[in-house]
Formats: C-alpha cells, structure tokens, sequence
C-alpha cells in the first residue's frame, strides 16, 4: 500500500500539500492539486484513517446522537448530517441514546473527543451538564434543530422556529372553517413539542377562539401514541372535524384510528402534521404536514460544528453561537379538507 511520502515524491511536494489537498485544507495551487491527485489516482493510495487520527491529535469523524433510531425522521437527519460530514473528508458515528440519559452519557465519555472530534446531538435526552462538561474538556458540542429560536440553549445550536410551523398549521385548518380540532402533543406538557403547541395556539387566539374549549391529550411521538390519542378524542368529543399533531408520527396514527373508526380523511375528519418525513408523503390519504428544513439545519450543523473542531475551542464568557434555518412551509395533501357541518 502507498504511502503519503510517496505521493509526496511522485507528485515532486512535501507530505503536508498531500495531506492539505486530502482534507481540502491551506492554499494549494491548482497545478499542484492536480499533480497530487494524479498521483494519489496512479498509486492508488488510501489514507490511513487511524494513523491520521494519532499524528493530528484528532479523529476525522463526527459524531451524532438521537434519542430513537427507530422514528423514521432521525435516519432522515441523519442522511443529510453523513452527506454533509462526507463533503468535508469527515465520517459519521450514529449513538442511539434509546432515550437514556446513562447511555448517552456513556457515548459521551467513550467517543468525545477520541473516537470522534466532535458532536451533534438531536434530541437525545441528554443532561445539559454532561453536555457542557464534555465541550469544556475540548469536544465541541452542536445541538439541532433547537425548536426555541428566541430562548438560546447556552451551547452552539442551529435552531428552527417550530412555533412558527404549529402557526401554520394552525392557520391552515382554520381557512378550511375547522373549529372544532383536537391537539395530539408528541411530548410532555413540558417537553420539546412545547413550542409547536404554542404556535398552534397562537393561531386560534388570533382568530378569536377559546383555546380552553379545544381538547389537548399529551401523547408518546409514536404511531401507536397518536392512534390511541386519537380514539381518545374522538371517544370524548365525537363532534371533532379535525385532529392537529406536532409531529408527522402520531399523525399518522390518528390516520389509522380514523380509518378504523369508519371515518373517511378527510371528509369527515382533517389530519395534519409537522415535519414532512417520507412516510407522510407515502401514506393514503397522503398527509398534509408543515415541512421543516431538515437538510438545511442538518447541513448548518455540520458547518458549524467543523467552524468549532478548526477554532479549537469556544472563547469562555462568549455568548453560543446560533445559526437558524429557513422558515417551515405548509405542504397540503390529501388528509385536509372543508369542516363537514354535521356529524358523520
């Protein structure tokens, strides 16, 4: 196998040029670049990642961790987050936490820093302090898809205004004359979905409804969670015209329930939701959802991860760096309609 120095030689430069032109790094003229790219091609050389890993003091990997592999959005993320890593010579580590703070703690302590230069965390249910220690040892922290633009976390982030795509939802039902709605949140009262609620709310109280006469159940960010939640509703208040999820997942269950109901979507019953993964896009009746720039934010993560990994460290008493994502966008499809004006 070739080695460095011998790419150097062929190409008649120094071993660090080579290196240079590998990780896209320094200035290197255009002939030069092509020199070591012939010569890289002629050799047939491959870079010895572990090797690397000892002479620079660092690994060429990143890391990301979620909470549940199993939610189809996080392999989605997670595409964009390898692509986007792949782009700057970086490889992807995938830690699912399971929702467990000891196991994402665990990642943390094993992997920060030796395994991989850097980490991106997305919901993984991890303890801001465990967090902030790991960036204080050298390994810089990004956390995505942070869904409070105007309430910063207190470490680097790339935020999304999810407020904003429960007003759209919101919004939309509305203009369809939807007035009797019930609300699935995929999380606690006081956990991540808190700001699609409001958002939501937002919308009804601006056009003068009563939020205390709309029905809210809290219910897990699972198909399942939203096909029970939703028979719930629909058990309790059988006079609904439309059901608003903060997540694509239990819409999809209040999909089901409704079709086990023997209710037709959406002319007896609207369904929509926040994300737009593939599955909403698959489903019958496809599913009218408010897309969030996934690729985007996952593209300004690994950014701002790398500008941290090149600074070395983030100046003490510096206030987190925030980068925020383009705005959410209504997508409607089949599962939104006109309010029916009488019970089916």
């Amino acid at each position: 196998m070739a080695t460095l120095s011998e790419v150097a030689r062929r190409a008649g430069c120094t071993p660090a040029t080579v290196s240079n032109v590998l990780r896209n790094r320094g200035r290197v003229g255009e002939l030069t670049r092509q020199r070591v790219l012939e010569a890289i091609a002629a050799l047939n050389y491959r870079p010895h990642l572990a090797a690397r890993a000892l002479a620079e003091g660092r690994a060429p990997t990143i890391a990301l961790m979620v909470s549940s592999i199993a939610n189809p959005f996080y392999p989605e993320f997670a595409l964009a987050v390898e692509r986007a890593a792949r782009m700057g010579g970086q490889f992807l580590i995938i830690c699912n936490t399971n929702d467990d703070p000891v196991a994402g703690r665990a990642y943390l302590e094993q992997i920060a820093g030796t395994l991989s230069e850097g980490v991106l965390v997305m919901n993984a249910n991890l303890d801001f302090a465990d967090l902030q220690k790991t960036e204080t040892r050298g390994t810089p922290v990004v956390l995505c898809m942070w869904e409070r633009p105007l309430e910063p976390p207190g470490l680097p982030c790339v935020a999304v205004d999810f407020r904003l795509a429960g007003q759209l939802a919101g919004q939309h039902l509305l203009e369809l004359g939807h007035r009797r709605i019930g609300v699935i949140v995929g999380s606690k009262a006081s956990g991540i979905h808190v700001a699609r609620h409001n958002g939501f709310f937002d919308a009804l109280c601006a056009a003068g409804i009563d939020a205390g006469n709309i029905p809210v159940l809290h219910a897990r960010d699972t198909t399942a969670g939203g096909y029970q939640a939703t028979r719930e509703l629909l058990e309790a208040h059988p006079d609904l015209t439309a059901i608003f999820a903060t997540n694509d997942l239990p819409a999809l269950g209040a999909l089901h329930a409704a079709a086990d109901l023997g209710l037709d979507v959406p002319r007896d019953l609207s369904v929509i939701g926040i994300t737009d993964i593939q599955l909403a896009r698959e489903a019958r009746p496809a599913l009218t959802t408010v897309a969030v720039p996934t690729v985007e934010a996952a593209e300004l993560a690994v950014m701002l991860l790398r500008d941290l990994i090149e600074a070395g460290s983030r100046d003490a008493g510096v206030e987190p760096c925030m980068r925020v994502a383009s705005a959410s966008c209504l997508v409607v499809r089949d599962s939104t309609a006109t309010a029916r004006a009488s019970l089916p």
